[in-house]
């Protein structure tokens, strides 16, 4: 990201506190590289007051504009401090909605900038900061989701505390800032419904029904969600695939700790966790290195899935099947994987006791899978 901001702008994006300002605030305290750097808050006064004049110190090697996408007229703004700043001065833009809107701002900030994309913490992730073992970080991340605060809370009633108020914020602060306030109570209860079909692939007619909303309503709904990195939908594959003819998504969440706990014995969680994971990892990739990686899923006319497939120019490159404790192959992973030889295949298993290898089929148990998941693109 610091190579990146040598030439260019740096839009970084993600849920609201996943760490996007302490990231920022981080690279900005690189005094060697950055002298004087400068983090303005839109939400802040003062330094709202500071971003209106442009009076930040002229001086500063790299200014962080946190949430400036709630500015009105931004983009042309930001255009005209980009083509007239100083050599020596670069920008940070950071903001939990609407920056994976910024791909589509148009010939005013195009080639200006490069998009980052800041996930929850993974299990990954966990072990390189905390130590244990893979099993220990994939449990807590399970029990309190992957935002730092929960996850770095005394006790998982802590945690469950700060996600109510999480949800009542996002839906009271940031929902409103794209739709009308007597559509906040509709919105809660599709976030609710949504909660509850973690796992299945959600048809927006049939809520509709429920909800008394119309399904292009809905859809409207769906997409505010996803700007605001609250869910993120997981598509069919198609690619010859005789039987994968299902349109509808699977619609997971960012944190883990959204998904209904009334969900029987935990394995909407999991595959939730194993998902969210995975995306983080698309996310890197396509952000790092440019890559048009997809993030999809297998579901056949009869009903038979494969839960993940990450391909590339509509080739799969990785097959995970996620299961909590079966370890048999179906037939339709056996097929996938006898297709595609060139595509990894794993079934991951949550309680697995030892790894096998039947032919092309790795089985691993998921702890240890999410663990390396960085070197298996």
């Amino acid at each position: 990201m610091s190579s990146d901001l040598d030439r260019k702008m740096v839009f970084l994006s993600g849920p609201r506190q996943a760490g996007k300002t302490t990231l920022a605030k981080q690279i900005a305290g690189q005094s060697n590289r950055y002298p004087g750097a400068q983090v303005l808050n839109w939400d802040v006064p003062q330094d709202r007051s500071i971003i209106f004049n442009r009076s930040w110190s002229p001086s500063a090697g790299l200014v962080v504009f946190d949430e400036l996408h709630k500015m009105k007229g931004w983009k042309p703004w930001l255009k005209g401090v980009f083509d007239g700043r100083p050599s020596h001065q670069t920008y940070m833009v950071t903001g939990s909605a609407r920056l994976d809107a910024f791909r589509q701002a148009g010939e005013s900030l195009a080639g200006r900038y490069f998009s980052w994309r800041l996930h929850p913490v993974s299990v990954e992730e966990w072990l390189v900061s905390e130590g244990g073992t893979p099993a220990e970080a994939l449990h807590r991340i399970l029990e309190r989701g992957g935002f730092p605060e929960p996850l770095l809370a005394d006790s998982a009633r802590d945690a469950q505390r700060w996600r109510r108020l999480y949800l009542e914020g996002l839906v009271r602060e940031d929902v409103l800032e794209f739709s009308r306030i007597h559509e906040v109570r509709a919105m809660r209860l599709f976030v609710d419904m949504l909660r509850s079909r973690v796992g299945s692939p959600v048809s927006l007619a049939s809520i509709s029904r429920d909800l008394q909303v119309s399904p292009a309503t809905l859809a409207k709904y769906l997409e505010i969600l996803e700007a605001l990195y609250v869910v993120f939908t997981v598509r069919p594959f198609h690619r010859n695939i005789a039987r994968a003819l299902l349109k509808e998504p699977k619609v997971y969440f960012y944190d883990v700790g959204m998904v209904d706990e009334k969900l029987g014995d935990g394995g909407a969680r999991f595959e939730n966790a194993c998902a969210a994971m995975l995306l983080r990892q698309v996310h890197q990739v396509q952000d790092e290195q440019g890559r048009d990686l997809q993030l999809q899923y297998i579901r056949d006319k009869e009903g038979r899935e494969i839960d993940f497939v990450v391909s590339e120019n509509d080739a799969p490159l990785l097959v995970a099947e996620a299961k909590l404790t079966e370890n048999s192959i179906s037939n339709l992973l056996a097929s996938v994987a006898d297709r595609f030889q060139d595509a990894k295949t794993w079934l991951v298993v949550r309680h697995l006791r030892n790894k096998e290898q039947r032919g092309s089929i790795s089985i691993e148990p998921a702890a240890d899978w999410l663990a390396e998941l960085s070197a298996k693109f």
